[in-house]
């Protein structure tokens, strides 16, 4: 492990987008940059799915063997507002990371410039002003399906950063235990997970994979309620039964021991900020490190077919 600057400035941007609305998604995102880096924020880290949204509840009008030409308008909708990576909208959150000396994260809805599929990807930003890694996720999941298709490339990128690599997993994916281990493999100290899970469960989770990662494990979760849906879908009925409040958020921080720096918060939209002692992530794995002298390449080992 290299030298590790001393703390982190982190702000965790548990926010609403503007859902189906792409400009204003990017809109947002830049003022919130803004905001978190007049904070005096470092790193700035956005939930799954922010550009432009996560349809929490719609089926596209798809079930078994057949389609709904109605659910197919509405996948259309959300098509058109998906982005194309790189283009316009990166390159605004680019030029926005470039201005502020920061490193931006944040979860889209990619377009493939070529066929059309789309991704749930997570971005990351240099403060240089350029798109280092694109990470499609692995596999969506359950009902995800219908939207989004599995990741074809660049499997696991991290980042380089003064506090050692930063890589991510996009919600679900965190449960894949040889997922962790790709990213484990990489030396990742900075463990963001972009996500739309206020389950009680999640909470658990992150603990452990901090702990078992000896990482800092980044949540960063949505809040949005029933009311910010387009309501020119069709049909609605699916919508109108979901609770008032969809995703009531949860983010926080966990440190390399399993310990909350920040605790959860639920129900608003904030900005949290935390300093991170980055002396942790190689103190914590004076006793335990999972690819490391704690592991057994000779008996277990795994290989990443990357493309």
């Amino acid at each position: 492990m290299k030298d590790l600057k001393e703390t982190c400035k982190l702000a965790v941007v548990q926010a609403a987008p503007v859902m189906f609305q792409r400009q204003s998604c990017v809109e947002k995102a830049l003022d919130l940059i803004a905001k978190a880096a007049e904070m005096g924020a470092e790193l700035i880290v956005f939930p799954e799915l922010f550009i432009p949204g996560y349809p929490y509840g719609m089926t596209y009008g798809f079930t078994v063997g057949h389609r709904e030409e109605a659910g197919r308008q509405d996948w259309k909708a959300y098509y058109d507002n998906s982005i194309v990576v790189p283009g316009e909208e990166t390159d605004r959150i680019a030029q926005a990371a470039k201005q502020h000396g920061v490193y931006v994260s944040i979860g889209v809805s990619e377009r493939d410039g070529v066929t059309g599929t789309l991704y749930n990807t997570n971005l990351v930003f240099t403060p240089d002003g350029r798109l280092d890694a694109v990470h499609r996720k692995l596999k969506p999941t359950g009902a995800e399906r219908v939207v989004w298709g599995d990741a074809d490339r660049n499997f696991f990128p991290v980042t380089d950063s003064p506090w050692g690599p930063i890589g991510s997993m996009i919600c679900w994916e965190s449960y894949m235990p040889l997922a962790r281990v790709a990213l484990y493999q990489k030396g990742v100290t900075l463990y963001i997970s972009p996500n739309t899970n206020d389950n009680e469960e999640w909470q658990s989770t992150i603990r452990h994979i901090a702990l078992e990662g000896r990482c800092y494990f980044i949540n960063c979760n949505m809040y949005f309620t029933r009311d910010m849906y387009p309501k020119n879908l069709s049909p609605l009925e699916h919508i109108d039964v979901l609770d008032e409040v969809v995703c009531r958020g949860g983010s926080c921080v966990v440190d390399p021991y399993g310990h909350y720096v920040t605790q959860p918060v639920w129900d608003k939209e904030e900005i949290i900020l935390a300093q991170l002692d980055m002396s942790a992530v190689p103190m914590s794995r004076m006793e335990f490190d999972p690819c490391g002298h704690y592991a057994r390449p000779d008996v277990l080992k795994l290989s990443v077919l990357d493309q």
